[in-house]
């Protein structure tokens, strides 16, 4: 009671002229934190008690030759005193938050004296500490009062996101707080005041807010405003590593590139080690400069399919396709064969995720010519950076973000497998008609003819290889027809990898008949001709014979319907050609 009594007889005194004495103030303040400091040093605690809360450090205490601080010192010890034979400190006294208090409004109330703002300045900064580790929310809200941005930022840390109001952001973003402005500038969904605060808390220095500056800029396709943020948090964040090695890459300053990607990646950085490991594996090239590949047999492979990449992402991610194919038993039987990714040159295929406006992802063929003719290639995949997965004839486009499930539901449409979700109404129309499913009869559809299935060849080729697989056939609904209504049938009453690629699901029945169809030519839709409509339509009848030609060779090995080949010559929608993965 005796320390109360004195510390509320000091503050009045002082009170009396705080603007002179508010060095004094912080004086009386720090000595009585570092006797409370001494005290939870010197203290030991019941071992029932809860822990005390952390010892504060303050600054370095002050004395001049009134000999007040250490009064204030003797009082502090005083109060402190009475709780130590229960063996547990007390919570600091208010009367200690009151001297800061006072001697933190004292710039507002007079101000007159560079050495009293100075005082007062560092009564605030101590007072928002106090209160920060004490919780002291009261405090904190009287600092606020008088638009202290530090203690509305260290208030609205302690009451969280939810209970803070927006003021205490916006008030502590307003004085300048970086990391305020950065939580300001996330909270709002308007693009330039967005831009605007991360702007305001990177050029502080703030290197979360530098990287997510630099994040929003790659967002927006900028990457010569993000470059410059990256370049300072990069020796930094991993993460801001990573991407400047893959802004270096695409500059073509690759050994630079190299050293940034390779420091992620002994950080930890997961798609950084996946990229440093692909670039000792591989290397960029030309088309024209791809090795001859011995492929395992013809029996072996009815479709040899070419893996290629057009980027450093690109080639990550069509090896971590590759791979998973190599680990994947449930194709393992078929005769389908994949070789190892080809890296090429930047700017070597012109890919569009809107592709001469059909609203896929496609590419010019034509530099895949000199590939395909030096591996035998019957089928390619091309991973470029993003757009809708789909297969046109031979190619299969796919994205960066394109799961493996989806590389495995388009193979199958390689083998002229169609899609068991909704198709399009326009696709509907083109295949679900007696005249679509007569020119193309894929082998997992058919639906209501005038009596019974159509095509009832489908439905009978389901039933024999079941009954030569000893495997069940259950025909269940399609919903591949629907947006026609016309009710569609498929060999299976669940769901499949080509309703839903993510399921996993490939019946057996699926398997079997998927083998049957790499073995039969006709059922396919080769790469050479998607070739051969390239050249035709870009004015180069020479090369357009050739792979013509080669067409017509794979087909002479099958059975194909007449006037078909005329049909893929005048279109390059057939088949499975917009079959795409939404």
């Amino acid at each position: 009671m005796r320390g109360l009594t004195l510390a509320i007889i000091a503050l009045l005194l002082i009170a009396g002229d705080s603007g002179r004495y508010t060095q004094q103030l912080v004086r009386n303040a720090t000595s009585a934190i570092q006797a409370y400091d001494k005290q939870l040093l010197t203290a030991e605690p019941r071992s029932n008690e809860p822990d005390l809360p952390e010892s504060l450090t303050p600054e370095q205490s002050f004395s001049d030759s009134t000999g007040s601080d250490i009064a204030a010192s003797d009082t502090a010890s005083t109060d402190l005193t009475s709780s130590t034979s229960a063996n547990c400190p007390p919570p600091l006294k208010q009367s200690v938050y009151a001297l800061l208090w006072l001697a933190a409004q004292n710039h507002e109330q007079s101000g007159t004296s560079q050495g009293s703002d100075n005082a007062s300045e560092e009564a605030q900064r101590l007072l928002i500490m106090l209160a920060s580790k004490n919780n002291a929310q009261y405090w904190l809200e009287q600092l606020a009062s008088i638009n202290n941005a530090d203690a509305a930022w260290a208030l609205y840390q302690l009451l969280g996101e939810e209970a803070a109001s927006d003021r205490l952001v916006r008030l502590a973003a307003l004085g300048n707080v970086a990391e305020a402005q950065l939580a300001f500038a996330m909270a709002t969904e308007n693009p330039e005041k967005r831009e605007k605060w991360l702007i305001r808390a990177a050029e502080q220095g703030y290197m979360p807010a530098q990287a997510a500056l630099a994040d929003w800029y790659l967002l927006h396709a900028q990457p010569e405003l993000a470059k410059p943020w990256l370049q300072k948090t990069a020796m930094q964040d991993m993460q801001s590593a990573f991407k400047y090695g893959r802004l270096l890459w695409d500059e073509n300053n690759r050994e630079d590139a190299k050293g940034f990607i390779q420091r992620a990646a002994k950080e930890g950085h997961k798609l950084a080690q996946q990229m440093a490991s692909v670039i000792q594996r591989y290397s960029p090239t030309t088309p024209s400069n791809v090795p001859r590949y011995t492929w395992q047999s013809n029996t072996m492979c009815h479709q040899r399919i070419q893996l290629v990449a057009t980027s450093l992402a690109t080639i990550a991610r069509a090896d971590k396709l590759y791979k998973d194919y190599k680990n994947d038993e449930r194709l393992s039987e078929l005769p389908l064969c994949i070789a190892p990714p080809i890296w090429l040159e930047n700017n070597v295929l012109d890919c569009n995720a809107n592709f001469k406006g059909q609203g896929n992802l496609a590419c010019n063929v034509k530099p895949l010519a000199p590939i395909v003719k030096a591996r035998d290639v019957t089928h390619a995949i091309v991973v470029s950076e993003q757009g809708k997965a789909n297969v046109q004839n031979g190619v299969m486009y796919l994205d960066i973000s394109d799961a493996y499930s989806v590389m495995v539901h388009e193979l199958a449409h390689f083998s002229g497998f169609i899609d068991e979700y909704a198709l399009s109404r326009n696709a509907a129309r083109r295949f679900c008609s007696s005249e679509g499913l007569n020119t193309f009869a894929p082998p997992n559809l058919t639906m209501d003819g005038a009596i019974a299935y159509h095509p009832q060849n489908t439905v009978n080729r389901w039933e024999t290889t079941a009954k030569e697989e000893f495997l069940p056939l259950r025909v269940g609904t399609a919903k591949t027809c629907g947006a026609i209504n016309v009710t569609s049938y498929k060999p299976s009453r669940v769901i499949t990898f080509m309703e839903h690629h993510d399921s996993g699901v490939i019946p057996d029945l699926y398997l079997s008949l998927w083998q049957e169809q790499l073995a039969n030519p006709a059922a396919q839709r080769p790469i050479s001709m998607n070739l051969f409509q390239a050249f035709h339509k870009n004015g180069q009848p020479e090369e357009a014979g050739q792979w013509l030609a080669a067409y017509e060779s794979h087909k002479a090995s099958g059975e194909m319907n007449a006037g078909e080949a005329a049909a893929d010559a005048a279109t390059t929608n057939t088949g499975s050609n917009n079959d795409t993965e939404e």
